[in-house]
């Protein structure tokens, strides 16, 4: 898949509502033993990359370093589901402080009222943080409107011409 492609699937609305809205992303990866792992975890967007920032000695970090693919997922629980899933390769990298955009993605899932003691303690805590950056390899909508998975359509298909 293209980046084009890429950009047109992010830039579909309910793409936008997923990747801006409040739900986490799940996010895979393999862990340092081999064996996968799936995290929620709070995410921002710029452009057509999906970044976190987590703690430097997360386990993750060092996964990363070693296996830099992944697979993320950002979905709603209301019914018809809207879900996107996402692949790509991550690269970590260092970073003093707390960047404007982790900030930005904890605040979707707060209150107003209860943004400024988190953002104070955040800001107290992380001298300095490690920014994950995904870039996009794959991605695809599921809005189960105009998009289902494939097994399905093909189920569709079947029963119709039987």
């Amino acid at each position: 898949m293209n980046q084009q492609q890429i950009a047109e699937i992010l830039a579909k609305p309910y793409a936008q509502q997923l990747l801006n809205g409040s739900e986490p992303a799940r996010f895979a990866y393999d862990g340092l033993d081999g064996d996968p792992r799936v995290i929620p975890i709070g995410f921002w967007v710029e452009g057509d990359q999906i970044l976190i920032a987590t703690v430097p000695k997360a386990a993750k970090v060092a996964a990363l370093r070693k296996n830099p693919k992944v697979a993320l997922t950002i979905d709603t629980g209301a019914f018809p589901p809207k879900v996107l899933l996402l692949r790509g390769t991550a690269s970590v990298e260092l970073v003093p402080g707390v960047p404007e955009g982790y900030l930005i993605a904890g605040h979707k899932v707060m209150t107003d009222e209860q943004y400024p003691d988190w953002a104070e303690g955040v800001k107290a805590l992380y001298d300095e943080m490690v920014v994950i950056t995904v870039t996009l390899t794959w991605a695809k909508l599921l809005d189960f409107e105009t998009t289902i998975p494939k097994a399905v359509e093909d189920l569709i298909k079947e029963k119709s011409a039987g």
